[in-house]
């Protein structure tokens, strides 16, 4: 399928532009645009504009809620209790994760739970906030959408993707952080597959009879067919993460796990988050823990290369490449673009007005 390219200011224009017409404020706005073109020029297309459509039928169904603030349910100093009352998430998770940071200064570590946030997007970006304040974090998550993950062991979908995530401060360097989805591959790549027309990696999809299959579309079934899942990464040991997130990202924060009874919102994806945020320089011996990571990393890039390989990357590497990449154009593929078009002519229809298609800002030549 064609591939265009967006100019990431214009297509950041585009999204503020999107969500003003909607009704959310100029903050709510900014922070949608800034978190979702972050996404795409980090090379996470899952998790990038590409969810703008799935988001407005969410807002059209009084699901998602715009201009919604974080209720404090319960406060004991280093514990916070946080109500995101289905709000738009990278606007509700800015905040959630501001008042972490705060109370980590003022304490040392914060747990902070955070319950009922409408799609909290590439969970990467809060641990980078967390770490631009100097600050370690933990991230437990668990989706509350129609399952799509398959238990090890089993082939009918139970469960969502349950994202974990760590991000490391560095001195003076990039951070450090690890962000993956616990299953073998991400729902959004998922469709930006199918919307591509191309086949899925292997090993990460089984169709509605639990054969392995590469084809994205068992997953967008058509005329009541049943439905794929996907897998779980390295089988049973990212199962078993995939239940920590759950149980840590929603049980334990108030939310809900994913079960028939509460599965009652066609389109929405609530996100429940689990986060551990702390000081390193407040832990015993941490004077040695820049040194210490340092040394590691240089043992770690002395490694001969295999064949194939240019380099031994971090965390986080890869997405600052792909930022530097993408620098001057973002690719959107013509399915994606397709949709985005719809999204803002349902908004015009519902609104009264709207930034007009994506489409007018391709920079292809005709």
């Amino acid at each position: 399928m064609t591939e265009h390219h967006i100019a990431p200011a214009s297509l950041h224009r585009w999204v503020v532009d999107l969500w003003r017409a909607a009704g959310s404020d100029d903050r709510e706005a900014q922070l949608t645009a800034d978190h979702l073109v972050t996404a795409n020029l980090t090379g996470h297309d899952s998790h990038g504009v590409g969810m703008i459509p799935k988001y407005v039928q969410s807002w059209l169904g009084d699901q998602l809620q715009l201009n919604r603030r974080v209720s404090v349910l319960q406060d004991t100093g280093s514990m916070l209790s946080l109500d995101g009352n289905r709000g738009m998430g990278p606007a509700v998770a800015e905040e959630a994760m501001a008042l972490a940071i705060a109370r980590a200064r003022e304490h040392g570590v914060a747990v902070m739970g955070l319950r009922q946030s409408h799609h909290l997007g590439r969970v990467g970006h809060w641990a980078e906030q967390a770490c631009s304040a100097g600050m370690i974090s933990i991230h437990f998550v668990n989706v509350l959408s129609k399952p799509i993950v398959a238990p090890h062991g089993g082939y009918q979908a139970r469960y969502g993707t349950n994202p974990f995530t760590i991000g490391v401060p560095v001195a003076g360097k990039p951070p450090l952080v690890m962000d993956f989805a616990t299953s073998a591959i991400a729902l959004g790549k998922v469709r930006v597959a199918h919307n591509k027309g191309v086949a899925v990696p292997a090993g990460c999809l089984l169709d509605a009879d639990g054969a392995a299959t590469e084809l994205a579309s068992v997953m967008y079934p058509q005329n009541g067919e049943p439905q794929g899942a996907l897998r779980p990464f390295a089988e049973h040991k990212g199962y078993a993460l995939a239940v920590m997130c759950e149980l840590l990202g929603a049980a334990v924060t108030g939310g809900h796990t994913v079960r028939p009874e509460t599965l009652t919102h066609p389109h929405a994806i609530w996100n429940n988050m689990l986060a551990i945020v702390f000081d390193p320089e407040r832990l015993a011996g941490s004077t040695s823990f820049g040194a210490e990571l340092q040394a590691f990393v240089d043992w770690l890039k002395s490694s001969p290369l295999q064949p194939g390989h240019d380099a031994i990357r971090m965390p986080g590497d890869p997405e600052r490449e792909r930022q530097h990449a993408r620098a001057d154009g973002i690719p959107v593929d013509g399915g994606t673009l397709a949709q985005l078009d719809d999204a803002a002519a349902q908004v015009q229809a519902r609104c009264g007005a709207s930034p007009g298609p994506l489409s007018r800002l391709v920079m292809d030549p005709a």
